[in-house]
């Protein structure tokens, strides 16, 4: 991952972060984010990893209500932590994206779904779960293809501060279920590994 400075001086805010990051110049496919007061970019996740969040994506469908979407490239903020992500999966209801402009706050976000990449699998580890947390969304998947004892899942949940709960960890290959709204089991054994 590629971490750009931006000039950002301390008396401006977050408004000039933003437009910063509205105005940045990345090349096709990239995913640019903010993180930590940071501009980054991210180049194009690999194949297994936009499969995974196919399939996890698929099986969401079954579940959410109607007057709710999965979001693919919905950046979500958090003025707070001075971050603004993209995370790979995004459930909310239609009502918090329905306003005009280029992301949502983040506490309007029912589930996040990160999946890793190995050059920035800390950022959603540590820094994203984190802000997550803090933001209050109520459930974060993470999916860590690249996890030091081998593939794990992990969801997240009970968000008090800026620290999660661990709901339920499994390794690539068992199932996980995410709970109320979504009542869903995932079976990890179909997740690409490589």
């Amino acid at each position: 991952m590629t971490a750009l400075t931006v000039d950002h001086e301390p008396h401006q805010g977050w408004d000039d972060l933003v437009r910063a990051w509205e105005q940045t110049d990345a090349p096709e496919g990239y995913k640019v984010e903010i993180i930590e007061g940071l501009i980054t970019l991210s180049p194009a996740p690999a194949n297994y990893h936009n499969s995974i969040a196919a399939k996890v994506q698929r099986r969401l469908y079954n579940v959410i209500p109607e007057d709710w979407n999965i979001y693919q490239t919905q950046a979500i903020a958090i003025p707070s932590r001075l971050g603004l992500y993209i995370p790979d999966l995004l459930v909310a209801p239609d009502d918090v994206s329905s306003e005009s402009g280029n992301y949502i706050p983040a506490a309007g976000a029912e589930l996040v779904v990160e999946v890793t990449s190995k050059s920035n699998a800390s950022h959603d580890r540590i820094t994203k779960a984190a802000n997550y947390a803090q933001a209050g969304i109520p459930l974060y998947l993470l999916i860590d293809r690249w996890a030091p004892g081998g593939p794990t899942v992990t969801l997240y949940g009970e968000p008090k501060g800026d620290v999660y709960r661990v709901l339920h960890a499994v390794k690539f290959g068992e199932e996980i279920t995410l709970p109320d709204p979504f009542d869903l089991t995932i079976d990890t054994s179909t997740f690409p590994v490589g």
